[in-house]
């Protein structure tokens, strides 16, 4: 058991290590590009050709984006618990506010918490990768933790308001209500900006204004290429806090969920787990690039997909996967 311990925790370490490695961040997303145009049977172009070094963005749209990172990982982390555990997204809702939720159910929760997080820093700016808390979650300290906490019950308090009208409504129904506040503009500020109020309060600041007036008219110059790694970089995330969670929960090495993923031998739950984890970093990123491409039609709740959208991830997971598998010697 101690050997394996120790493999473990050697092989998170390398992940660590993988997680604020530049260079293995641009090859990575040179290959998840890669890999996304072959399985759709386009034509690979040339990953370091763009047009512009740089693009502006508004400024407001990645105060918005880098605030609704607890807001998408709950909405994906209670639709997992939904779907391992049962009784609807409201009764999770509920538990999570009124401090009854099980500590097993709130590790799920931080880890969406986590690869949310991690699936918006390189959107604003690669550097951050390099961050002293860019790590795996399993190393994280408790004060680490416990924002992510205060984010995950800020997030449910103001949605389960929303959907006070859908309390005795079937699940999919009121997946339908939450598909239509993902997509509302209006809703992305309100969230956006109830989030930044509590992170500020739980660190016992005073709450600023969100976003004044010339603020809508403010942008910021992006790095174009790290914006197009930082794009390509979701799958990773995902992949990375899944198999640390499992070599936290379940004691399977980092290398065993990897060699799972590639013989597509992983069992449903935790295929299950990874897919709507990737899904999480995918939306966590999209309103990086425009708060418009929250109004895509694939911009919905997991449960709504359709099959070949989750397939989309299941590539980028399994691309992903053989990378890294590479330097844990496999």
């Amino acid at each position: 058991m101690d050997d394996k311990k120790d493999t473990i925790n050697a092989e998170l370490t390398t992940l660590n290590h993988l997680l604020q490695d530049r260079d293995f961040a641009m090859a990575l997303a040179q290959a998840q590009e890669a890999s996304y145009y072959k399985s759709q049977g386009q034509e690979i172009p040339d990953f370091f050709i763009v047009l512009e070094k740089t693009v502006l963005r508004p400024f407001a749209d990645e105060k918005i984006a880098t605030n609704l990172a607890g807001f998408i990982a709950l909405e994906c982390g209670v639709g997992y618990l939904v779907a391992s555990k049962g009784e609807s997204l409201i009764y999770w809702l509920r538990k999570i506010i009124e401090n009854k939720l099980p500590e097993v159910e709130w590790l799920v929760l931080n880890r969406f918490a986590n690869a949310t997080w991690k699936a918006g820093q390189p959107f604003r700016g690669l550097e951050r990768i390099a961050k002293e808390n860019f790590i795996s979650a399993n190393f994280l300290p408790q004060s680490e933790i416990e924002k992510d906490r205060q984010q995950l019950k800020a997030a449910a308090q103001l949605l389960l308001e929303k959907l006070e009208s859908k309390k005795d409504s079937s699940n999919i129904s009121q997946w339908e209500a939450v598909q239509t506040l993902m997509q509302d503009r209006n809703f992305a500020m309100e969230m956006a900006a109830h989030l930044e109020a509590a992170y500020f309060m739980g660190i016992g600041e005073m709450v600023p204004a969100f976003l004044d007036p010339t603020d809508q008219n403010k942008t910021v110059e992006k790095d174009v290429l790290e914006e197009k790694t930082a794009i390509n970089l979701a799958g990773f995330f995902a992949l990375e806090s899944g198999i640390s969670y499992l070599a936290q929960t379940q004691s399977v090495t980092p290398s065993e969920t990897l060699e799972a993923i590639s013989k597509e031998s992983l069992s449903p739950d935790h295929k299950n787990l990874i897919l709507r984890l990737a899904n999480a970093t995918w939306k966590a990123g999209q309103p990086f690039r425009s708060l418009e491409r929250i109004q895509r039609p694939n911009f919905i709740p997991f449960d709504l997909l359709s099959d070949s959208e989750v397939e989309k991830d299941w590539v980028q997971i399994k691309s992903a996967g053989n990378m890294v598998s590479a330097h844990f010697g496999n």
